[in-house]
């Protein structure tokens, strides 16, 4: 039986001399009281050495995840010739059996003699002294330890966190610097500040120059151009501004010398943090840029904390006073937040950035994750994923210019029209209510009772047209009477004089109840159509001839007065 057992040097493997002992476990810690009693129980058979310190790293993870190294399969291969193999992991002698078909035993003796081992680890193996042991076991937990946590000196993100947190300091104080400079010598050189906009431009020329008369001896060649340097020259001519004194001067310039100092320093700084962003997070770097990609490491934290974030997260990082205030205010929320600043954002018009920042979110957590957690160190991924999407980006731009161009490929769709369809981008609208007399409601009343009122007041209305014209019937008999009474009573002589004039008038009166007689036919067949203007009709004659039988009277009343 064999014994594998890992040291900070290398692999050991002892040979059991007497497996007899392994039966009694309690018994075992007292063969390892002394070296001499140890080499009576175990020999060593076999040892390989790492090389360095990455190697011891890699087998001693590798045996932490339960796997096995490729030293350690040649070293298992060259020495384990059929034997059984105790083991101290119970998986990794699983992971044997399988990969190198080696018998492995793992139980409380093997556990109980691996602790023995390792009470006289260097009386067992010769070379290996405890001095020496004991530095190769510090430095190999340390390098353990720091592998366990992913902490790495080239991937120390602090230093990041720091140089972007003083770039942005030194471009305020530059700024505060530079328009304090601009403002002081302003008194003396006005018309300077509209001919140079570039802070630092401004500041060299204020050093070099000093008072504005020094402007025309002076060679501006080297940091202005030739038209800026002559317009510079005519303006310090007929310059409006005032004395200075040189003390003023002096004081002016040393400003000068801490603006262009600052902004040496500053390049330096932005050249440090554009190495240690290419050697922390490459594929970032490849994606969204040093400044921007090292501004979301300081916001999240770190690079890990970043690597936990969602591509949601990252996409509205910066931005989270607005996110709140949408979502306190019910409006539509932010789109991007420090990714605004991104190139391929920039690049973007203005309709499709919420669209290409929501896919560099998804890529740049993509590649925050392979840069925090992977272990090769080129940008590769970034790179790819860059050129993905300045391809997706144009694809958009080319669908839009389509639309408006009208190039889109198949025959335009003519919808029919509809009146309820709204205009634009949206669905179909409720149509119109119509009115629906159902709903209606009386109080106190049923709809029983209802008909049945419509169906009184219908009939209602129709009786008095069918009595109109009956009505009109009695009148005329009424008056044939009274005729037929004032006839009997005349003299007879007065009916001898009168005949041809009362036969005239008979003739007359006969035709008007002839046509009285047929316009009641007629009457009654259109009631429905005509009935109240034949009423008024009817009403006027009588009452025409009622008004001319008392004037008959009277003319028969004087003649026969005047006979007598």
């Amino acid at each position: 039986m064999l014994l594998l057992f890992e040291t900070p040097g290398g692999f050991a493997l002892f040979k059991v001399l007497d497996e007899g002992k392994l039966s009694k476990v309690e018994d075992l810690g007292k063969e390892f009281s002394s070296p001499d009693s140890a080499r009576k129980v175990v020999k060593l058979k076999a040892f390989s050495k790492f090389e360095n310190t990455a190697e011891a790293l890699e087998a001693a993870t590798k045996i932490i995840e339960s796997s096995t190294s490729k030293g350690l399969r040649k070293f298992l291969r060259a020495n384990c010739d059929g034997e059984m193999l105790g083991v101290a992991d119970s998986k990794l002698g699983n992971a044997i059996k399988d990969k190198l078909k080696i018998e492995c035993v793992h139980n409380n003796s093997v556990m109980e003699l691996m602790r023995g081992v390792r009470s006289q680890l260097t009386e067992l193996i010769s070379g290996l002294a405890t001095q020496d042991l004991a530095p190769m076991s510090l430095g190999l937990s340390h390098s353990l330890s720091r592998y366990k946590l992913k902490f790495s000196p080239d991937k120390v993100d602090t230093m990041i966190i720091q140089a972007i947190g003083l770039l942005d300091d030194l471009d305020k104080e530059l700024n505060t610097y530079a328009m304090r400079v601009r403002e002081w010598y302003g008194w003396h050189f006005p018309e300077l500040a509209k001919i140079i906009q570039d802070n630092i431009h401004y500041a060299k020329v204020v050093k070099l120059m000093g008072c504005r008369d020094n402007a025309a001896k002076l060679d501006f060649s080297e940091i202005l151009t030739e038209e800026v340097e002559a317009e510079l020259k005519e303006a310090a001519v007929i310059s409006m501004g005032s004395d200075v004194s040189d003390v003023d001067l002096m004081n002016i310039k040393e400003l000068c010398d801490q603006v262009l100092s600052l902004s040496e320093y500053r390049a330096q700084l932005y050249d440090y943090l554009k190495s240690r962003m290419n050697t922390i997070a490459p594929n970032l770097t490849a994606l969204v840029g040093e400044l921007v990609g090292a501004r979301l490491i300081a916001h999240g934290g770190s690079l890990l904390n970043l690597a936990k974030q969602p591509g949601s997260t990252i996409q509205i990082l910066g931005a989270e006073k607005a996110l709140f205030r949408a979502l306190k205010t019910k409006h539509a929320t932010p789109k991007y937040g420090l990714l605004y600043h991104a190139s391929l954002v920039g690049q973007a018009p203005p309709k499709m950035k919420g669209k290409i920042s929501r896919s560099l979110a998804a890529k740049s957590a993509l590649a925050i994750r392979y840069d925090a957690l992977g272990d090769s160190q080129d940008d590769s991924m970034g790179v790819e994923n860059r050129l993905k999407l300045e391809a997706r980006l144009r694809n958009l731009e080319g669908k839009e210019l389509g639309r408006s161009a009208g190039s889109a490929k198949g025959k335009p769709k003519i919808e029919a029209y509809d009146k309820d369809r709204k205009k634009g981008a949206g669905g179909l609208i409720t149509p119109a209510k119509t009115y629906n007399p159902s709903a209606d409601a009386v109080l106190g009343q049923t709809p029983d009772s209802t008909t049945r009122k419509f169906e009184v007041e219908s009939l209602s209305a129709e009786e008095p047209a069918k009595e109109a014209p009956a009505s009109g019937k009695e009148k005329k008999e009424k008056t044939k009477k009274k005729k037929k009474t004032d006839e009997e009573t005349t003299v007879p002589g007065e009916r001898n004089g009168t005949a041809e004039q009362d036969g005239k008038g008979e003739a007359k009166k006969k035709k008007k109840h002839q046509a009285e007689n047929d316009g009641v036919q007629n009457k009654d067949e259109n009631a429905e159509e005509g009935g109240k203007k034949k009423k008024k009709r009817k009403h006027s004659e009588a009452e025409q001839e009622e008004s001319e039988m008392p004037s008959k009277k009277k003319e028969k009343k004087k003649k026969r007065k005047n006979e007598d």
